[in-house]
């Protein structure tokens, strides 16, 4: 089989390597789309504990091609997801039931073989069946249960006001569940003008085009939005220096989340005074271990919706140029490999 096989940070190449066989308890998936996400850029440049040599890819939708000795819940030509993410179910986060925060987590994808394949394999209780999905909805399964994950540490109130700095994939998903677990308002800022667009379409219920080079102007504009701040803010974009205003806008009793993505070295500042007066609870939320049958029930049943944020596919040989697309293309949204 072909697939992108990593040798070290920032080395890769598209190759063919033999294809794997289905162990006692596996499920070997053909892949047909693989998502690209600003994860994966991270683990380019050998960061967000990655291990190499590596095959990497942690969005995906394939179809069953064999089954391992002892599987039985699924067939072969069914069409199934698969959740990346393993915890080690013996240390103390595991034994306590908060697997998310596994002492021993690892990833297909970033420690294992992930989906950048026109095969993979996962173990059956990582494989989820999403037949009467299309491959266009079924792709977006991982975000969307990273975001499910997100909305649930939450716990939204009802009636409450809602800010979500970024309209990547993310802050779209994050948006509408937000809203459909009980927010009266959900305002989407971000930097491109076409992704605001899509949120709008989707269901936000405002959305600010803002300039990441001016953060003191968003900050500004959005506290004369409302005055009095948001009951949730949301940080979904990755940078610090968006994180910083998080606070100041957030309502006295409200909750700023830490969802996107930075470097482990990244800090922003707060005001140690002000969390403290104003009582403010700050959060942070990573990946998803436990959301997916939630999060294929939403895409299913159409109270989440993914139209119109897939803008770039390519074939697995142009792996390079789907990084660098998502890198550095500002016309890209969702960006996915194509194996069909």
């Amino acid at each position: 089989m072909k697939a992108v096989v990593y040798d070290s940070a920032k080395n890769f190449t598209v190759r063919e390597i033999p294809t794997p066989t289905p162990q006692p308890g596996e499920v070997l998936i053909k892949t047909e789309l693989a998502g690209v996400c600003g994860t994966d850029l991270h683990i380019h440049e050998g960061h967000f504990l990655a291990e190499f040599p590596l095959i990497p890819g942690h969005e995906m939708v394939g179809i069953v091609s064999a089954l391992g000795e002892g599987v039985t819940q699924f067939k072969v030509g069914e069409r199934v997801t698969v959740n990346p993410v393993v915890s080690c179910g013996d240390c103390e986060f595991c034994r306590e039931g908060k697997p998310i925060l596994c002492h021993n987590r690892k990833g297909l994808g970033t420690n294992w073989p992930g989906s950048f394949a026109e095969y993979m394999i996962a173990t059956q209780d990582l494989v989820f069946k999403v037949e009467g999905l299309t491959v266009d909805q079924a792709v977006f399964a991982e975000p969307a249960a990273c975001a499910m994950h997100g909305a649930q540490m939450l716990g939204i109130k009802p009636g409450s006001s809602a800010l979500i700095f970024g309209a990547g994939p993310t802050g779209q998903l994050l948006a509408q569940l937000v809203a459909k677990g009980g927010a009266a308002s959900v305002v989407v800022a971000g930097s491109s003008q076409f992704k605001l667009d899509t949120a709008k379409k989707l269901g936000a219920d405002a959305t600010y085009l803002m300039d990441r080079a001016n953060v003191k102007k968003t900050f500004e504009d959005l506290k004369a939005l409302r005055p009095s701040g948001f009951d949730i803010v949301i940080e979904a974009t990755g940078s610090t220096e968006v994180a910083e205003i998080c606070v100041p806008l957030t309502r006295s009793g409200g909750t700023m989340m830490v969802y996107g993505v930075t470097e482990s070295h990244e800090t922003f500042a707060i005001n140690a005074f002000d969390v403290f007066h104003r009582e403010i609870t700050i959060k942070g939320s990573f990946a998803e271990i436990d959301t997916f049958p939630a999060t294929i029930a939403a895409l299913s049943s159409g109270r989440l919706q993914t139209a119109g944020i897939i803008t770039h596919r390519f074939k697995l040989d142009e792996y390079g140029k789907a990084l660098e697309t998502l890198r550095s293309d500002k016309t890209a949204h969702k960006v996915v490999i194509e194996f069909n």
